[in-house]
Parts: C-alpha cells; sequence; structure tokens
C-alpha cells in the first residue's frame, strides 16, 4: 500500500506546521485544575516556567513527530491514529501555554527549530514503514514517561497547577504508547533508543534556558 503521499496532504501538512509554530495553541478540553497554588516566591516561579517551558517545546515537538509520520504512513488506519494522538498533544501544548502565561514566562525562542528538526525525524521512521513508526511512537511515549516523573519530582511543592498538568498529560502519553505498541509498533534497536535520548537532552537542555 502507498504512502498516501498528495499533494492535499502535503498542503495539509504545511498548515498544521504554520499553525502549531505560529499560531496561539487551541485546546479542546480544559486544563487539568490543580487546588489553589499557594503563593511561588520568585525563585520557585523561576523554576516552574523553565519547567513548563521544556515541557512545552516537547509537546510542540510530539505534534511535529507525529505529523511527519502521519504524512508517510503506509495507511490509513496508522495515519489516523497519528493524527488523534497529534491532537491530544495539542491540548497539552496549549496547557502548557496557558500555564507558561500564568507564571509571566514565555515558550522557547528555539521553538521552529524543535518543530522541523521533529517533523523530519517523524518522517524519517514513516518511511521504514507503519511497524517501525508505531515503534517509535512506542518508545517515545516511553521515554516522554520518564521525563514527565523526573519533572513531577522537580516542581516547587506549591505549584499544583503545573503539576496536575503534567500529570494529565502523563497518563495520556502513556495510553499513546500502549495504542501504538499494541497496533503492531516494533520494538527500536537499542542504538536508536540511545540516540532519541541524546537529542531530547540537547532539546530540553536548550529549552530550558532559550
Amino acid at each position: 500500500m502507498g504512502s498516501g503521499l498528495t499533494l492535499d496532504s502535503a498542503i495539509a501538512a504545511v498548515d498544521r506546521a504554520l499553525r502549531s509554530v505560529l499560531a496561539p495553541a487551541q485546546a479542546t478540553r480544559p486544563a487539568p485544575a490543580g487546588a489553589t497554588d499557594e503563593p511561588l516566591s520568585e525563585a520557585d516561579r523561576h523554576s516552574s516556567a523553565a519547567l513548563m517551558r521544556v515541557n512545552h517545546s516537547g509537546e510542540l515537538a510530539a505534534q511535529a513527530l507525529y505529523h511527519g509520520q502521519a504524512l508517510f504512513a503506509r495507511s490509513a488506519a496508522t495515519r489516523a491514529m497519528l493524527l488523534e494522538a497529534a491532537r491530544s498533544e495539542s491540548d497539552h501544548l496549549a496547557w502548557c501555554e496557558s500555564r507558561l502565561k500564568e507564571l509571566a514566562a514565555r515558550p522557547s525562542l528555539l521553538n521552529p527549530l524543535w518543530y522541523a528538526a521533529s517533523f523530519a525525524i517523524g518522517a524519517a521512521a514513516a518511511v521504514l514503514g507503519d511497524r517501525a513508526s508505531l515503534g517509535f511512537v512506542a518508545e517515545t511515549e516511553r521515554q516522554v514517561e520518564g521525563h514527565l516523573d523526573a519533572h513531577l519530582e522537580r516542581l516547587p511543592a506549591g505549584d499544583t497547577r503545573s503539576r496536575a498538568i503534567l500529570r494529565a498529560m502523563r497518563a495520556e502519553e502513556i495510553a499513546h504508547g500502549a495504542r501504538a505498541a499494541a497496533a503492531g509498533g516494533a520494538p527500536l534497536p537499542l542504538p536508536v533508543r540511545v540516540l532519541m535520548r541524546q537529542t531530547a537532552r540537547v532539546m530540553t537542555g536548550s529549552a530550558y534556558w532559550v
């Protein structure tokens, strides 16, 4: 079965990219509500903002991965699954963006780079076939789960709102990975998994500060 790449699908991919990078994120669901935050010290606010900036960049990158994979997916079922997951990531992106505004902080200035690089990685995974692409989803979400666990530990104790958002995101990322594995995702070789971790570290380290 062919990849389904057509002029219309390419135009749709460009439209999704422009909306993701340039337009304010729009959620289809309200953000998870934590208990009323205790007043954050200036140091805690900066710490929370830096962590949520990393998560915002991560959600943008996740959207880009799914968009790149969907564009070159072999089957309609795989494409639909990837685009559905991307819509969920769009909610996560909007939740993180809203929280950044509440913390008087901005997203990463490098977000266009993260989107472009992640889209290319997702497209490359999809070209290898749907089983490899779905395996990439499963491994990505497994690594994201660990990343979110670390951030939940690092958030200031009083920042219950950010914590509620990250917990909801974590549950949905786990579900995405499980669904991809159940759909036939192939386990990735160890060198690929290591490279993915190293690439993620570059992004998260940069987004924390820039």
